[in-house]
């Protein structure tokens, strides 16, 4: 159990959900487990809807205008400090090799998984007001965090109805330090390439890149 989640009045109990919550590809290869890139998917998907409505209902900002403020809010810097707040990163479980390397990808994409774990055991409520506690403070301080900027670019391309896609042109290196190219395709052309040590990573960085330029 992750102690700091108890003084939010949250009990998990499903042990074995949390646990996959908390395990990187890297502990799971290992260990033929299971590990958090599914719940991943569902808690960044609860974590945008949270903080969509809360600049809704409680900003006068036009749509531009709170997309930017989202993704500020949203991106993995600001996950990566929302993460720390709850002592999170001392509970990931990564392989050999790993365990010196527990990076801002990887805390940011626990966090979110936790967030799925938490909106499936206890409810949309509950994970909702676990996210405000946590984020509210933050934007009520107009603390300031990089753009995400892979929102960005989908807020761009949603207002023209053009289609987004992300593909890895390349990946190398052993299974703890791989290196990701990705080419984020905008209908079908390209328009920025990335490279990171995770595909998150090189995903925000192929979407910067398409986005500064289409800017300009």
């Amino acid at each position: 159990m992750i102690e700091n989640l108890k003084k939010y009045g949250i009990h998990i109990q499903n042990e074995e959900l949390l646990k996959m919550a908390l395990t990187h590809s890297s502990f799971s290869n290992e260990h033929h487990s299971k590990n958090y890139e599914r719940l991943e998917f569902l808690g960044d998907a609860v974590l945008e809807l949270v903080i969509s409505e809360y600049l809704f209902l409680n900003t006068p900002y036009k749509e531009g205008d709170m997309s930017k403020i989202r993704a500020s809010y949203v991106c993995e810097e600001a996950l990566d400090a929302y993460a720390k707040d709850i002592d999170l990163e001392n509970y990931i479980l990564v392989g050999h090799g790993q365990e010196k390397d527990i990076n801002k990808t990887i805390v940011a994409d626990v966090f979110e998984s936790v967030l799925a774990v938490i909106y499936l055991e206890c409810g949309l409520e509950v994970v909702k007001k676990f996210i405000l506690d946590l984020i509210v403070p933050y934007i009520e301080k107009h603390i300031q965090f990089k753009y995400d900027y892979k929102s960005l670019l989908q807020e761009m391309v949603q207002t023209d109805k053009k289609s987004l896609e992300y593909v890895v042109t390349n990946e190398k290196g052993p299974a703890h330090k791989k290196t990701f190219t990705v080419e984020v395709q905008i209908d079908g052309m390209i328009y920025g390439r990335g490279i990171g040590g995770s595909k998150k990573e090189a995903e925000q960085r192929a979407a910067k890149d398409a986005y500064l330029k289409s800017s300009k």
